[in-house]
């Protein structure tokens, strides 16, 4: 059944493994659409990365969303120690890197299995465990709204840059659900109209991407990990 306002506007229901699953095949499924001599060394969107390295620090964002749930005890202070560093000055800090030789179809197994991972360990991980992020120690529901938020905005910035950002059009569902886990602020700011009106553009807009009428585009921003109980 279509997605409706009302259904939208109302508590939302919890961000699961299968929401990572389903937006990380979504996002392959339409950078796949890429032309051929699509110009993957090209910028993704407004970021300073080409679209190769953005597809590379999403994998490695669901990859490090994994693994910080992995140990048997989480740190709270702190990443789990891997190696991350820079193939070149500026472009991403990661664990992970796709093999250039592998082409483009590589480099989205890349992201697949990444995202495979993330979606692992929020399925078997307890919901009473609590890890480390930087924006607030969170819970396996999330760190799944992290990687989905992180794979929906970066699929658009990676598509807009091998001009196929016209393809790209998430579920609302699966927006105003990441929007109401992460954002309490936007959502509390602009209302539940607004939320059940455009989540998808409320969540660009949050993400410092795309306009909203009578608001200023963000140039910082944040989300809220800790869980609502706990905040």
């Amino acid at each position: 059944m279509p997605e409706t306002r009302d259904s939208a506007a109302r508590e939302p229901a919890p961000v699961t493994a299968e929401d990572v699953t389903a937006a990380v095949r979504l996002a392959v499924a339409v950078l796949r659409k890429a032309p051929d001599d699509a110009d993957w060394s090209g910028k993704a969107g407004g970021l300073d990365w080409d679209c190769w390295e953005t597809v590379e620090h999403l994998a490695d964002d669901l990859f490090a969303y994994a693994a910080q749930l992995g140990p048997e005890q989480p740190p709270l202070d702190t990443e789990v120690p891997f190696l991350w560093y820079r193939r070149r000055q500026g472009g991403p800090s990661n664990v992970t890197f796709a093999d250039r030789e592998a082409g483009v179809a590589g480099l989205l197994q890349v992201l697949e299995s990444c995202g495979a991972l993330l979606t692992g360990m929020v399925a078997t991980t307890p919901a009473t465990v609590r890890a480390h992020h930087s924006w607030g120690v969170s819970d396996p529901e999330g760190f799944a709204a992290m990687g989905i938020v992180e794979t929906l905005v970066h699929t658009d910035d990676i598509a807009g840059g091998l001009g196929i950002g016209h393809l790209w059009a998430p579920p609302a569902d699966l927006c105003a659900r990441v929007l109401h886990r992460l954002f309490p602020d936007v959502v509390a700011d602009a209302g539940s109209e607004v939320v059940a009106d455009d989540p998808w553009g409320l969540l660009l807009w949050a993400t410092g991407r795309g306009t909203l009428p009578g608001r200023p585009h963000r140039t910082e921003w944040r989300w809220y990990g800790v869980p609502a109980g706990e905040r």
